[in-house]
């Protein structure tokens, strides 16, 4: 008997698909294109301002920025360099150098004064800051991260340019004396420092971080 269903037609084969390349996902919508690595590094900044180094994560700064977490491995890596990445635009070394060292070594106690709580006095900057110093006070990573960042990326570059014995002790001097003035004004707030205009403690300071960077 013979059998008149119509013969069974072969199911059409699925195209291949193109193989992702390894070390970057793919682009979406929420990549936002070019503006996405400053939109990251922005909102680092705010997420560790606002949550301290152990309540931030990575998952999180990518929501805030709008992108996927695996963009931010990509541009950023580890948490730490997330972090990393975050103080630097806070404290940013090619604004900062030129600005103490660009005029010579006169009056560079008073333009290191000046700047360093100018961006304390910023409130764009200042709270981010606080997080800093309260995260690299209770945390070893985040306490790393300011380390290699303060010492490496500004004050040997500060260093370089002064002309005295043991360059790199003298600008951590003179880093310490104003880390510590910034913990008492802004993050414990002790007064009557805290209420001082800022004027008055860079006339105060300036003569001792002058003797801390020039004299032999």
């Amino acid at each position: 008997m013979s059998d008149d269903r119509p013969a069974r037609q072969p199911e059409p084969q699925a195209e291949p698909q193109p193989r992702r390349r390894r070390g970057r996902p793919a682009r979406t919508a929420s990549d936002g294109g070019p503006g996405a690595q400053e939109r990251i590094r922005l909102a680092a900044r705010e997420e560790f301002a606002a949550r301290g180094y152990d309540k931030t994560s990575v998952r999180g700064v990518a929501k805030a920025a709008g992108v996927d977490p695996a963009l931010v491995h990509h541009y950023f890596g580890t948490k730490e360099d997330l972090f990393a990445a975050a103080v630097e635009i806070t404290l940013d070394p090619a604004l900062a150098v030129p600005a103490v060292i660009g005029e010579g070594l006169d009056g560079v106690g008073e333009r290191l004064a000046r700047f360093f709580l100018g961006v304390w006095e910023n409130p764009t900057t200042r709270a981010p800051l606080v997080a800093t110093v309260r995260s690299a006070m209770t945390h070893e990573a985040a306490a790393k991260v300011l380390r290699q960042f303060v010492l490496r990326r500004l004050l040997e570059r500060i260093a370089r340019e002064l002309e005295v014995p043991r360059p790199e002790l003298r600008a951590e001097l003179a880093a310490s004396h104003m880390i510590g003035v910034a913990i008492l004004r802004y993050v414990v707030q002790v007064e009557p420092l805290a209420s001082a205009e800022p004027e008055e403690i860079v006339a105060l300071v300036a003569p001792t971080l002058q003797r801390y960077l020039t004299e032999a």
